[in-house]
């Protein structure tokens, strides 16, 4: 209704371009503005100074002959100032945005490995940036921002390099199993040594005590029973031990069963037998 009196509205954010009789003539800002069409003034178009964003996927090839498919989004707008070469320039902006992000992109992956690509990924959105910024400039539009978003690579290799990473993590947990085995076992042993060297002294220290006991023994029944020698008193506590010992034998329902003489006239020989294999002991010594 407003252009059949000659009058337009400009939203916000948003340019028209006016023409006169087919031919350039201003940028109109956002508001309203007349328009005598009866003098061959019409609106061309319009155009948004909003950023807007295009995201590009672009498959490529890495160094080490990995196909990828690179994500890119690329945000633009247009310039206020430069709202005829963004309006009569280019037909079609996304395409032409597309076809740089498709040449940078193709003549970077390239130079790298597939570990480069992801991590120098900034470098690469940077040569895209840089490349548009100059290219766009000439038509008007800004490069606001690039980013890349994603790297994806084949999903043959994706999950090769999911197994080689599980792999070395189960080497890397398989090694610290054996590392913790090695040292439970070190301790293990080191714990064995010292009980039985402990083991070894308490034998010791019971032997000596054994030894002290029967020569207090030996000395205090030579001095209270007179004509009595060493040798009558060390038959005696022999022939104790040898009860002694049977007793604990009977006496025990564990203990495995030891068939011995054990006559009246053995328990003699007993006696010599164990005497003897002492003196023999301290001979050898």
């Amino acid at each position: 209704m407003g252009q059949a009196f000659g009058c337009i509205q400009v939203d916000q954010s948003t340019i028209a371009i006016r023409e006169t009789f087919g031919k350039f003539d201003d940028v109109l800002e956002p508001g309203c503005h007349c328009l005598p069409w009866c003098l061959g003034s019409q609106v061309a178009g319009y155009l948004s100074l909003r950023v807007q964003q295009l995201d590009v996927r672009c498959e490529t090839k890495t160094k080490d002959n990995v196909f990828v498919t690179v994500v890119a989004s690329i945000q633009y707008r247009a310039l206020a100032d430069k709202a005829s070469d963004a309006f009569y320039k280019l037909s079609n902006t996304r395409e032409q945005i597309q076809a740089y992000v498709f040449d940078v992109i193709r003549a970077s992956v390239p130079k790298l490995d597939l570990d480069s690509t992801f991590e120098q990924k900034n470098d690469i959105a940077k040569a895209v940036e840089d490349e548009l910024e100059k290219a766009m400039s000439a038509y008007g539009f800004e490069i606001v921002q690039t980013l890349i978003v994603d790297i994806e690579p084949d999903v043959h290799v994706k999950r090769a390099m999911n197994e080689i990473n599980a792999a070395a993590r189960m080497r890397v947990a398989a090694n610290e199993k054996a590392e913790a085995e090695k040292i439970l076992q070190i301790k293990r042993a080191e714990g064995d040594a010292e009980s039985k060297y402990l083991a070894g002294l308490g034998i010791a220290r019971q032997r000596q005590a054994i030894v002290d006991g029967l020569r207090d023994s030996v000395l205090a029944f030579a001095e209270n029973v007179p004509g009595t020698t060493s040798k009558d008193v060390m038959d005696m506590v022999l022939v104790t031990q040898y009860f002694d010992t049977m007793k604990e034998i009977g006496a025990s329902s564990k203990t495995n069963s030891v068939f011995i003489p054990h006559g009246p006239g053995a328990v003699k020989d007993i006696t010599s037998q164990i005497r003897d294999g002492l003196l023999q002991g301290s001979r050898t010594q």
